[in-house]
């Protein structure tokens, strides 16, 4: 049986902080390492001199770069597009990347507004400084901080160090500062801390590495929120190491898999579309699109959080629900819905 291996991201985390700088001083390109650090690109498709320069880099041997099975877990957040494209990982660290106001911080205002109800305490780290939508999230988070020094006692005074949510500002990456707090939190032996990374300015979609070595990254569409169609996930450019883990069940893993193929593919139907014409597109193509169109429309979905604004009831839904849902939207038993009346739903049946 075949082993499953995966870079040990929060060993590099912990000793290469920069690693764009890092990587691009010694000749690897950032992408790579960072696709390499999410799981878009496995371990055993990956060069050899790579893992050897990455190794180098964090002075350590190959055997501790490399972790041979170890199971990830899953904190589940009933918002449908996270969970099936950017699964949260416990412990890890996990990047939202967005451009201003698309609607980055209402999703996380949800996601911290439905943990709490699972015992999850959420800390905010944030610069003493005013940035359009962030206080959409500073009102459901338990404590707010804009030093280290707070940030470290307020982590200092939760019990369980595992119902953490440590949201921090990217402005503590570019520094090295959440560097230093998180030596500080392994010297208490704290253990990881499941750290949530956002870009407040927007400027972090610009690069190719905006948080380093993360486990999750989790991308925002633009298209999808010009269109109204939130929470504005992008499913393509989202990924999380979960999904090439072995931690996930099957079904979640070959449904991601295939819907993000469906939907690449509708992407890229709807542009000719645009661009040539309907009837000049294959009707193979145009049955894809169909499929592509309601299932874009499932992923939308009412958050608790904004019934004020919206007028309707937020929902969650069950991982298990979600993948039930798209696989019978993949097979077609739902095209002869509108795809408006799939839109902003929870579960169909």
């Amino acid at each position: 049986m075949k082993e499953h291996l995966r870079l040990n991201v929060s060993l590099l985390r912990r000793r290469v902080p920069h690693l764009t700088t890092a990587a691009k001083s010694v000749g690897l390109r950032p992408a790579t390492v960072s696709n390499l650090c999410t799981g878009k690109i496995s371990v055993g498709r990956a060069e050899v001199k790579t893992l050897v320069t990455l190794a180098n880099l964090a002075n350590c041997t190959l055997d501790e770069l490399i972790i041979q099975g170890g199971k990830l877990s899953m904190i589940e957040t009933g918002i449908k597009p996270i969970d099936l494209f950017a699964p949260i990982i416990q412990g890890g660290t996990n990047g939202f990347v967005a451009r201003s106001q698309i609607g980055q911080f209402v999703v996380l205002a949800e996601m911290t507004s439905v943990l709490k109800g699972k015992g999850y305490q959420s800390i905010l780290l944030t610069p003493d400084k005013a940035y359009p939508g962030l206080s959409d999230l500073e009102e459901f988070v338990d404590a707010k901080c804009h030093t280290l020094e707070d940030a470290f006692a307020e982590v200092s005074l939760v019990g369980n160090k595992e119902s953490i949510l440590l949201y921090v500002d990217r402005s503590f990456i570019v520094s090295g500062a959440l560097y230093e707090l998180r030596e500080r939190f392994e010297a208490e032996d704290y253990g990881d801390i499941t750290t949530i990374l956002f870009d407040p300015s927007g400027e972090a979609v610009d690069e190719d590495d905006p948080f380093g070595p993360l486990d999750t990254l989790c991308y925002f569409d633009i298209d999808l929120a010009t269109r109204g169609i939130y929470p504005a996930i992008h499913p393509v450019q989202s990924t999380s190491v979960l999904l090439e883990d072995d931690a996930l069940d099957p079904s979640h893993t070959a449904t991601h898999k295939k819907a993000k193929k469906v939907l690449r593919r509708y992407k890229e139907i709807r542009v000719l579309m645009n661009t040539i014409g309907k009837e000049k597109i294959p009707e193979a193509d145009l049955e894809l699109f169909q499929i592509g169109e309601r299932l874009e429309a499932y992923m939308s979905q009412p958050f608790f959080v904004a019934e004020e604004f919206t007028k309707t009831k937020g929902q969650t839904v069950p991982i298990k629900n979600t993948i039930q849902d798209i696989q019978q939207i993949l097979q077609g038993q739902y095209n002869h819905k509108d795809p408006k009346d799939l839109t902003y739903k929870g579960q169909l049946k």
